[in-house]
């Protein structure tokens, strides 16, 4: 059991989720009695957080929503992601600036062991440049053990399932972190293949520094975006597509224009022109040109149009 001030954060943070929490189930993920949760409860309201419970069999907890709370608490990881999440808002038009404000401020409270794993991965991190869906799915913690191998110039070890789904145990010795479309990448000279190579970070587990250091090669591209970006036009996608829009080519480029080719038709029509394992993602895209468009190819796509227009008619 933790001790009481170490729970007592622990229990704020859980509540700070604004869920209801049912008393067992919470008294359960902090490892203690129902007694002495309702003591860790009366803690927290005499600190001023106003915590309402429910009596009974289903009886639980949950922190009033709306009112004026202390300062929020969070744990080691929601502190990284809430930096790393800043640093993404750094780059987008009409926030980069409040967030660059906002980073820093996040970045001076925090404890040294979280600077430094902030400062790893926002010095290790080399922004792509052209965009589409934020990446998700990873863990704060995964990002920066990367990260601090990088800066630090250790190997990395780590378990890698490629595309066609074999596995293979890697070390390499690492480069860069790259932000890309939907997904991770991690740019690093592979020992074993002695080459260069990219490696998309969901696909990688347990990575680990080795503890030994390496000399930094130089990187055969510009930079670590340049080379995950000529790397992935080199890979077969599965879907091309064609698609006339009604909309002046100067309009849809500025819209979705890193996304894709736009070639002009005429003074009122362009054609767009993009590869995809991701239809779902191209309509994404088909909306943002906030345009009438008409499909060229491929058939699948049109099928894709179908279905999510009545998905959203329904809704």
């Amino acid at each position: 059991m933790a001790n009481t001030s170490s729970r007592t954060l622990r229990l704020l943070s859980l509540l700070q989720t604004h869920r209801y929490w049912p008393g067992p189930e919470l008294a359960e993920r902090l490892e203690v009695s129902v007694r002495t949760l309702r003591r860790d409860v009366d803690r927290l309201r005499e600190l001023g957080y106003p915590v309402e419970a429910s009596r009974g069999v289903d009886g639980g907890y949950q922190l009033a929503a709306g009112a004026a709370l202390p300062p929020l608490v969070i744990d080691d990881e929601e502190a990284v992601a809430l930096a790393v999440g800043l640093q993404a808002a750094t780059r987008v038009e009409g926030i980069a600036e409040a967030s660059v404000r906002v980073l820093a401020k996040v970045a001076q409270v925090m404890p040294a062991r979280l600077r430094r794993q902030v400062d790893a991965l926002r010095s290790m991190t080399v922004p792509a440049g052209w965009g589409g869906p934020a990446p998700s799915g990873i863990e704060p913690s995964v990002l920066t053990a990367i990260a601090l191998a990088c800066r630090d110039a250790e190997r990395l070890r780590f378990g890698y399932t490629a595309a066609d789904g074999r596995e293979s145990d890697r070390q390499v010795e690492p480069h860069r972190l790259v932000p890309l479309g939907r997904h991770w990448y991690l740019v690093a000279y592979d020992l074993d293949r002695q080459d260069w190579r990219s490696f998309r970070v969901d696909r990688l587990t347990g990575p680990a520094s080795t503890g030994a250091r390496f000399r930094p090669r130089e990187l055969p591209a510009a930079d670590a975006a340049e080379f995950v970006r000529s790397g992935l036009k080199e890979m077969p996608r599965p879907h091309r597509v064609e698609v006339l829009v009604d909309a002046p080519s100067a309009t849809v480029r500025a819209r979705i224009g890193r996304w894709c080719t736009v070639e002009e038709v005429d003074a009122g029509r362009c054609r767009v022109r993009l590869t995809t394992d991701d239809l779902n993602w191209t309509v994404l895209a088909l909306a943002v040109a906030a345009a009438d468009f008409h499909v060229v190819e491929p058939p699948e796509l049109r099928d894709r149009l179908h279905v999510l227009a009545a998905r959203f008619a329904r809704a």
